[in-house]
């Protein structure tokens, strides 16, 4: 039997997840050769402290805090320092020169992902990203190869896991949005900045990753619209329970038909409520979800752990695979277009339909002006439910269900409902979330 032939690997970053991924490569080295056809060589792991304390024990020896040197001669790059910079450079570095590269650094795809796949299309090396978005979870494989020849219509899902188990603390165990932040604080799930997590930066990355894939078309992050979870409170809650559904932080990707026939792009990231009859309910703690919704394959969900350092290093190791059977089989890396490039639209021009609660005087006719209110910016009334306010005297809260509408229209509505002296304070609003457009 012929020897086989020797890939050589640079791991630049030895976190939560490279200390996995090292690993993972020491200690099943032998099987993973048998799969690929090649043995993998973990030249060294790139570092900024050779003495920072490390979540596994590893040879001293691999360790390097020069990235560049350990990058020329790699035949495969696995980044998951983090960060911009110097991650772009590093990639950059690694792809001129023709190796493939493996990312889970959500931040820098969303930021240069057009740039780093250009550079890999030049000298035709394969860059993949498979743990950036959820974690564990398969979700841009199956978009790039198992849907491939489908239309994806939407995806929409739960891609931050630490938000996610502040809701689902605040909706089971009736804990406040500041007794859950501290309790996924001290279990790790939040960001160093928690912003980043309870603000929707993170996901905002991720939708914006999600939606190139799903629809070949170059989105930034800015481009997201993006709110966070921070005005979420025990009564929202309360309210949702009472109405059958749960609050849930969504990144949305969907294309849209434009009023005037024209497609485009939304991508936006806020707290939904949601049916509790919906799987997306379904997801408890810190897990993610991702629910598709494809022209002929119809309703898809991918669910398991968004975040966890072996659980993301198993993404990083499938792509690591890939590509070393690349490097076996011959041929040039697969490039991914962006060939749609459909426009961006504004969260204005979407379609949705708003949940509000208000406060209101407790007099006639107070409901009849805010019905007109409405009627006159062409926004229907679904339900509305009216009860004695706890916290004020002589006056009654009022949760009112819309139809769908453009946000457009029902911000202006909004603006001209909160100016009205019968209304002492919206208290709330909440999107809707529909699984069908």
């Amino acid at each position: 039997m012929s020897e086989l032939r020797n890939l050589r690997v640079a791991l630049l970053g030895s976190g939560s997840v490279g200390s996995q991924v090292a690993r993972l490569l020491l200690e099943h080295s032998e099987e993973l050769s048998a799969r690929i056809g090649a043995k993998l060589e973990l030249a060294g792991i790139a570092v900024r402290n050779l003495d920072a304390k490390r979540d596994v024990e590893l040879p001293q020896e691999l360790y390097t805090t020069d990235a560049e040197r350990l990058i020329l001669g790699a035949d495969i790059v696995v980044e998951v320092m983090g960060g911009i910079e110097p991650a772009r450079t590093l990639i950059l570095t690694a792809l001129q020169q023709g190796s493939d590269v493996i990312t889970a650094n959500k931040a820098l795809l969303a930021a240069h992902g057009e740039e780093l796949q250009a550079a890999a299309d030049r000298v035709g090396a394969q860059l993949s990203y498979e743990a950036a978005v959820a974690g564990a979870i398969p979700i841009i494989r199956p978009l790039l190869n198992s849907l491939a020849g489908d239309n994806i219509k939407r995806a929409m899902g739960i891609v931050n896991g630490s938000t996610n188990y502040i809701l689902d603390s605040m909706d089971r165990f009736g804990q406040t949005t500041e007794e859950a932040m501290k309790i996924a604080s001290d279990l790790g799930y939040l960001e160093a900045d928690p912003t980043l997590d309870v603000e929707g930066y993170d996901a905002a990355q991720k939708a914006a990753i999600l939606a190139r894939i799903a629809f070949h078309t170059e989105l930034p992050a800015d481009a997201v619209y993006r709110e966070g979870i921070t005005k979420i409170t025990a009564e929202d809650i309360a309210t949702a329970k009472q109405n059958g559904q749960t609050i849930k932080l969504l990144a949305v990707v969907e294309r849209v038909e434009r009023e005037d026939g024209s497609e485009g792009v939304s991508a936006r990231v806020y707290p939904a409520l949601i049916s509790r009859e919906h799987p997306l309910a379904a997801v408890h703690g810190g897990k993610n979800a991702i629910f598709v919704e494809a022209e002929s394959a119809g309703e898809l969900m991918f669910y398991g752990a968004g975040a966890g350092g072996v659980e993301t290093a198993s993404a990083v190791l499938g792509d690591l695979v890939s590509a070393a059977r690349r490097h076996v089989a011959g041929g040039p890396g697969v490039s991914f277009k962006s060939y749609a490039n459909l426009p961006v639209l504004t969260i204005g021009e979407i379609l949705t339909a708003y949940q509000l609660r208000l406060t209101v005087a407790d007099q006639p006719g107070v409901l009849q002006q805010i019905a007109g209110v409405f009627a006159e910016n062409n926004v229907s009334l679904a339900t509305v439910q009216q009860s004695p306010s706890k916290d004020t005297a002589d006056a009654a809260t009022l949760v009112i269900g819309t139809y769908r509408a453009r946000e457009a229209e029902l911000k202006a509505t909004l603006e001209r409902i909160a100016a009205l002296d019968a209304v002492l304070s919206v208290d709330s609003t909440l999107r809707v979330a529909e699984v069908s457009a």
